[in-house]
């Protein structure tokens, strides 16, 4: 089984991993529809940084996952669904609580009642590394229990729930696919590896918050592969899936380690204000992707260094995209 000639939708598809899936589902053969945040600049988000023929090939549909009308709209015709829309901030989920709320659970609700009534065959539910919490043991498992330690995580895993929910009161085809730290070209500097190189590239001093904690970074590629994957694999209707390298590395190994790709040493400053509370900072994920091996036939193939190696080479080439005054803590 193949996407060639499927339609599909990508919500979120402006987004950092939506662009990169929309690309990759385009190349595979799909007759894609991009569902956009809509917005009074008509800016696409993402999907303008695509190849002309790319980008082309993407049927966009501008709207929200609140307006369940748009939802059903947009759902409507399609074959393979992967919901990727939400609010991701985790620092703005501490003051912004009920919009997480609102788009993250509400508007799952609505893709997954579009999802039963257009009788699709697949919807991919992407779900979060952060649902875990710090690790009770690693590497972290689909069975590890789930701990919210911010809002944002909270909401993750409602839509989650959500999802398996549909599965045993509908039979609806949904598999909840759950990536670890992913980054690659076109991310934002929300996020610690383009905050790390976008200083460093600027000539300065890198200022970071807890350099302590220790993630597991997936390229972006990597993600899309295994989204895909888990789209078209037998037999996994109702699974949660980890995807991850099972590498973790600490932000401030990290840095060190970009520095070496820039060959020179960073000058790193921890801050002392936090945007996380103790409480809620999350000290280690590490993945166990034992099963996506097993179940997908898939495995990572982008290295951490050739991951930072382009990831360096495009914010480098779109430093007028990224500001050195707000860094990620």
């Amino acid at each position: 089984m193949s996407f060639q000639g499927k339609q599909v939708l990508v919500t979120g598809a402006g987004g950092f991993i939506g662009s990169h899936l929309s690309a990759a589902l385009v190349e595979a053969g799909a007759r894609v529809r991009g569902l956009v945040h809509y917005n009074s600049r008509d800016d696409w988000g993402h999907l303008g940084a695509l190849r002309a023929e790319e980008r082309d090939a993407i049927e966009v549909l501008a709207g929200d996952v609140r307006d369940r009308t748009l939802v059903r709209q947009a759902v409507e015709g399609c074959e393979f669904v992967f919901h990727l829309a939400a609010l991701i901030g985790i620092p703005y989920s501490y003051r912004a609580p009920q919009s997480y709320v609102e788009t993250n659970v509400a508007g799952t609700l609505n893709v997954l009642e579009a999802c039963r009534e257009s009788g699709v065959a697949r919807l991919l539910q992407t779900s979060t590394s952060e649902v875990y919490g710090t690790a009770q043991y690693t590497p972290i498992d689909e069975q590890h229990p789930l701990h919210a330690q911010s809002p944002y995580a909270a909401t993750k895993i409602a839509a989650d729930q959500l999802a398996a929910s549909y599965f045993a009161s509908f039979g609806m085809p949904a598999v909840i696919v759950r990536p670890f730290n992913t980054f690659g070209p076109r991310q934002s500097a929300r996020a610690v590896i383009p905050t790390i190189i976008s200083q460093a590239l600027a000539g300065g001093e890198v200022h970071l918050g807890s350099t302590g904690p220790v993630r597991d970074f997936l390229y972006v590629a990597d993600n899309a592969r295994g989204f895909m994957a888990a789209a078209l694999a037998e037999g996994v209707c109702g699974e949660v899936i980890n995807l991850g390298t099972g590498r973790g590395i600490s932000v401030g190994r990290l840095a060190e380690l970009i520095g070496q790709r820039l060959g020179r040493t960073l000058v790193i400053r921890s801050q002392e204000q936090r945007q996380r509370p103790e409480k809620s900072e999350v000290l280690e994920l590490i993945c166990s992707a034992q099963k996506a091996r097993e179940r997908l036939g898939w495995e990572p193939a982008v290295s951490l260094e050739d991951g930072l190696d382009r990831t360096i080479a495009w914010i480098d080439a779109h430093r007028a995209h990224y500001r050195t005054d707000r860094y990620c803590v």
